[in-house]
């Protein structure tokens, strides 16, 4: 069973065809990738040939499907239609993807979490909202974090009065330019946060402001300077991120967005149809919306029944979290894992793409791809192909940073389509095998720290 039809979860289905092993794929969504369609406006930093992965693309070859121009910049909403929407059409993959499934518990079929004996030969329980129940040997979840954004507070708690304002909160990648203008244009907007997708807005509203009279754009973050948003300007080793980070820069610089730093929200009042928002520091800014591009966090409730090894921190697998440590690396310089760092004291059931890194924002689409294919060759028996995992990943960009990222690093950016001229975009992930440098391998038991 796999839960989630994104990209990484329709990838895990990929190779489980080709690998000739029976799959149902679960998705909560009305339609492949719900979550990369609500912010299909968006377009990715990294060209087609960055973002297919290479057993769905093998799949949709042979039944005669024509890949895009690869060095094209997709919309999200075309990575949906052109990639995602053919690739469940096909017959290895059509009826075994089934929508409006929302997976609410995994378990043991008549055991719980206590019981030890003949548990990794019980099928697992997967129990949908509808009460619906299904059985399976094993479980691929790929749900993501979309769903469970991180709060405005600064501690990692809601800010005071954060529930009472959700009426003036935009949750990140809202369409500015787009289908959600008329909420922004006019009016005075806070961007809380500072990784892709608050630079993502920013550009948005920026250009918004240039249109619209009485728009105005303010920006708020904990650190003590944008470093990270900036990111590698011209060094960057995707020239599109770079450009990104320059063009947040420059707005700054020429006061068309108002840039609070060490800014740590404390509390958020309402009053007179206005929000303001105040830092631990006393510091105030009133505004007429907010948007919170303040990342994602996973939510394990569904697997609460089986035995997990979290880590305390991030909450990806104790294994894994050295090895995506965003106090020690970039989404540029993430070792290579599979199986072995994805598996939890549960046999047979893996946490893969966004959800597996927990709270840690140095995910990159790649990394799940290469997730999955090492996971189903475990699942298939070839231990061998499992283990010999290989990412090869670029080393600067807006994800990059001498200092230590925060949560506010999400893992989904990008720019919309008519946001700036020239290169554009950030992209939630990039197919390390196509990336012109250098290739690291290494067995999945490698040690953590960072690869250099």
């Amino acid at each position: 069973m796999v839960v989630g039809a994104g990209p990484v979860g329709l990838a895990a289905a990929a190779h489980l065809a080709e690998r000739g092993l029976d799959f149902l794929v679960l998705e909560a969504g009305d339609g492949p990738a719900a979550a990369m369609a609500g912010w299909g406006h968006v377009r990715l930093f990294s060209p087609w040939r960055f973002n297919l992965d290479q057993a769905a693309r093998r799949l949709l070859e042979a039944d005669g499907w024509t890949a895009p121009d690869l060095a094209d910049l997709p919309l999200g909403a075309q990575i949906v239609t052109g990639y995602l929407e053919p690739l469940t059409a096909l017959p290895a993959l059509a009826g075994r993807v089934r929508y409006g499934a929302k997976v609410v518990a995994i378990s043991r079929d008549g055991v719980d979490r206590i019981r030890t004996d003949g548990r990794e030969h019980t099928p697992f329980l997967i129990r949908l909202a509808t009460g619906e129940e299904l059985t399976a040997r094993a479980v691929v979840d790929a749900s993501g974090t979309w769903p469970t954004p991180n709060v405005l507070g600064g501690s990692g708690l809601p800010a005071h009065g954060e529930p009472q304002a959700a009426a003036y909160l935009d949750s990140a990648l809202p369409d500015v330019l787009g289908a959600d203008r008329d909420r922004f244009a006019g009016r005075h907007t806070l961007v809380v946060g500072a990784g892709h997708s608050a630079a993502n807005t920013l550009l948005a509203l920026a250009q918004l402001a240039a249109q619209a009279p009485g728009t105005a754009v303010s920006w708020a973050i904990r650190t003590g300077a944008a470093t990270r948003t900036y990111g590698g300007g011209d060094a960057d080793a995707l020239p599109a991120r770079g450009a990104l980070g320059s063009r947040v820069r420059a707005l700054v610089d020429s006061g068309v967005i108002t840039l609070h730093a060490g800014f740590s929200v404390r509390s958020v009042s309402v009053d007179g149809g206005r929000v303001t928002v105040t830092a631990r520091s006393g510091e105030r800014v009133t505004a007429d919306r907010i948007v919170a591009a303040t990342g994602f966090r996973p939510d394990h409730t569904i697997a609460s029944e089986l035995r997990l090894d979290l880590d305390p921190v991030l909450g990806s697998t104790r294994a894994l979290a050295p090895l995506i440590d965003p106090n020690r690396h970039s989404c540029g310089t993430v070792p290579p894992h599979g199986v072995d760092e994805l598996t939890h004291p549960e046999p047979g059931y893996f946490t893969v793409g966004a959800k597996s890194y927990g709270r840690a924002p140095t995910f990159l689409m790649a990394t799940g791809y290469e997730q999955v294919r090492s996971v189903v060759a475990a699942l298939a028996g070839d231990w061998a192909a499992a283990r010999d995992v290989r990412l090869e990943l670029p080393e600067t960009g807006v994800c990059s940073s001498s200092a230590a990222l925060s949560a506010d690093d999400a893992a989904c950016c990008g720019t919309p389509a008519s946001a700036a001229e020239g290169p554009r975009g950030l992209s939630t992930g990039i197919a390390g095998d196509l990336l012109t440098l250098p290739v690291v391998r290494a067995a999945t038991a490698a040690t953590g720290g960072c690869c250099g």
